[in-house]
């Protein structure tokens, strides 16, 4: 029965990214979509994506490398029936993505030209030169503005999932910003397409909206919750004026060097791969470099690939840094890590079905285990194209569900504690995958800033030399009872700290939830700063709970539910593995 002051929808899609815009156009057009975004459309994390998707589609690479440089990348983490299942279908999607007149690029003889990213051991990722997901996302939204059974509304905020007198989730309480008014969205299918967390945190290449609510939404009806631990810190953000710009990953791939100050090479002497392992190690190493120099960045040298590479291949990165007065043909350009990717979210099936009924994920929001603790560069845009069909093709197949009345919404956005209807897990569920997944996963004791780490259970030589683990073992001891912090720069601060952790004497904030997290959850952690971090989390819960309800209490209520969760689950692992490194 329809509620008054209600309308009513079959699929329900909250986030337009590309994620929830592969659903959208893969459903079938008899069925009516809803698509929320909290902006107009290109919006979210999608359109700034630089590097590409990953897909075998070269007779020199394999199926099997894919899923092997996966699993290595994500710490021996993963499930590896679903890095299995997306990788396999990865060049459908790119297929898919073709015949949607997504202009990818080619060489002279009219292939797709395939470039090479970290932690990659070929070249697999297809691209539109370095900014790929803007122009995916110019191509999908001209025909999502066209598709009848779509019907667009921007700036809507979702704030409560709704559940019917079945226990299944059947709409969504939203505010309107175009008509000031809240509303309620009934829906056969509800999918969370939220996006990302890093913008919890006060440096990071994700948009601001990228703020985690959606966990927050999933979490208080019960859905389960994995590896929200592992957080992507992006190694290469570039240290200037103005807001955080990623230089894309194939920078690197393509032969980028890493120097310290005096024009050095320093990565080799982290590890074998050098500029190529995977980001959590590349990121740590710089960090580690910073804290030895005593800097805020490190530098990036692509002066050699030459300035007709530059000029065709990475022009978004060209053009960015010129505008900023830096040259990337003639001049060193300085980088630090920024909080990038979340590893973790509402854990789900490989048909983007979460642990409660009528409720679906896709995307960054969304957990399938294919990247494990640490994600593998360009399989992420590939997850959101792969994991949008899938969960459109389940829907499509699913049989109409009768609605029934909504229980009466209670007052979620004042839980201040968890209902023990909720679950979190920070274990892989998979039979199938490796024993590295419980919290117990170790990391050699000598390898200084785990930047070889992996499961006790899949032993492999470490590839950092010893001089270099002993400088990182000093490194660390020198520095352990600092928190790892970033200046108004973004950069870390080494010595002093300017800015403390913000007291819980203080009003909860967002500007002051992005300080705390960026200190005590960032990328690197240690016992005393996280429990600092969840007391401070919990009286700010504690205290929101007791403002008088409106706009801004909503939301962020659901953003300190999210960063609470993060931090309990970095809490709870007392080990590092993959983007998670504990300091003790």
């Amino acid at each position: 029965m329809l509620q008054s002051g209600s309308t009513q929808t079959q699929v329900l899609i909250i986030g337009a990214g590309l994620a929830g815009t592969s659903l959208a156009l893969s459903l079938p057009s008899s069925m009516h979509v809803t698509l929320l975004s909290s902006a107009p459309v290109p919006c979210g994390a999608s359109p700034m994506a630089l590097g590409g998707l990953a897909a075998v589609l070269s007779a020199q690479d394999s199926l099997e490398q894919h899923i092997e440089d996966t699993l290595e990348a994500g710490a021996r983490h993963s499930d590896k029936e679903a890095v299995r299942g997306i990788l396999q279908a990865a060049p459908d999607a790119v297929h898919w993505l073709l015949e949607r007149q997504v202009p990818l690029d080619r060489t002279e003889d009219g292939q797709l030209h395939l470039t090479r990213e970290g932690g990659h051991s070929r070249r697999r990722i297809v691209h539109a030169a370095d900014a790929s997901g803007y122009a995916i996302m110019q191509a999908l939204a001209p025909q999502l503005a066209k598709a009848p059974h779509v019907q667009q509304r921007t700036d809507c905020l979702a704030l409560t999932l709704r559940r019917n007198e079945q226990g299944a989730v059947a709409g969504v309480d939203i505010y309107d910003k175009h008509t000031h008014r809240y509303e309620t969205i009934l829906a056969d299918h509800v999918v969370l397409a939220t996006g990302g967390l890093g913008s919890l945190y006060a440096h990071s290449t994700n948009p601001d909206s990228a703020l985690g609510e959606g966990v927050a939404l999933a979490w208080r009806v019960g859905a389960a919750i994995r590896d929200l631990e592992f957080v992507q810190f992006h190694p290469t953000c570039l240290h200037a004026e103005g807001p955080t710009f990623l230089l894309t990953e194939a920078l690197r791939g393509e032969g980028g060097h890493l120097l310290d100050k005096q024009g050095r090479r320093f990565m080799p002497a982290y590890d074998a791969r050098a500029e190529l392992a995977p980001r959590d190690i590349v990121s740590r190493a710089i960090a580690a470099q910073m804290r030895q120099e005593g800097s805020s960045h490190v530098w990036l040298d692509v002066r050699h690939l030459g300035a007709d590479t530059l000029q065709q291949h990475f022009p978004k990165a060209l053009e960015e840094g010129l505008c900023r007065g830096l040259d990337l043909r003639r001049d060193w350009v300085p980088v630090a890590p920024a909080a990038h990717y979340s590893c973790g979210g509402i854990q789900t099936d490989m048909s983007g079905r979460t642990t409660v009924p009528g409720l679906y994920a896709v995307g960054e929001v969304a957990c399938t285990g294919l990247h494990g603790a640490n994600r593998l560069a360009s399989n992420s845009l590939l997850e959101c194209v792969v994991m949008g069909r899938a969960a459109a093709e389940a829907i499509a197949r699913s049989k109409r569900t009768q609605r029934s009345a909504l229980v009466p919404e209670t007052d979620a956005a004042n839980t201040s504690s968890i209902s023990s209807s909720c679950s979190y897990t920070n274990s892989n569920p998979s039979s199938s995958s490796s024993s590295s997944s419980s919290s117990q996963a170790s990391v050699g004791t000598n390898w200084g800033l785990g930047l070889n780490s992996s499961s006790s259970s899949n032993p492999r030589p470490s590839l950092m030399t010893a001089t270099a683990a002993d400088a990182v073992e000093n490194a660390i001891i020198a520095n352990n009872d600092k928190a790892c912090q970033y200046d108004e720069n973004n950069s870390y601060s080494n010595g002093s700290r300017k800015n403390h952790s913000p007291s819980t004497n203080n009003p909860p904030s967002l500007p002051a939830l992005r300080n705390l997290m960026q200190e005590h959850v960032g990328l690197l952690r240690n016992h005393q700063g996280l429990v600092q971090a969840l007391h401070t989390l919990d009286h700010w819960r504690g205290q929101i709970s007791l403002l008088p309800p409106s706009l801004d209490q909503r939301t962020l209520s659901l953003q300190l539910d999210t960063a609470w969760l993060l931090t309990r689950a970095a809490l709870d692992r007392p080990r590092s593995l993959g983007a998670h490194y504990r300091l003790d």
